[in-house]
């Protein structure tokens, strides 16, 4: 099962994202974060959009919006941007 083991905020609402198996690559959630949606609207706010956090493997926010590891690595990967995590 992916789980994602460590999250880095690059500004924005870019994350490095990595996962159990050493692989890691970032990911740009503008596209999301833009969205119509009460559970998405406090992501618009970069502060609070780096309040981000690991739940269980997951990727999770105070207001309890959360992404699914699977689903960001999936992302990662058809953007060709995931590559073995060299601090892993």
């Amino acid at each position: 099962m992916i789980k994602i083991v460590r999250i880095k905020c690059l500004g924005g609402y870019r994350l490095r994202a990595t996962f159990n198996d050493g692989m890691a690559g970032e990911y740009d959630f503008s596209t999301i974060v833009n969205e119509d949606g009460p559970m998405v609207e406090p992501l618009r706010d970069p502060a609070f959009f780096a309040r981000v956090f690991l739940e269980d493997g997951a990727l999770v926010w105070p207001n309890g919006y959360d992404a699914a590891p699977g689903w960001l690595r999936r992302e990662i990967e058809s953007a060709d941007a995931l590559a073995r995590d060299a601090a892993a």
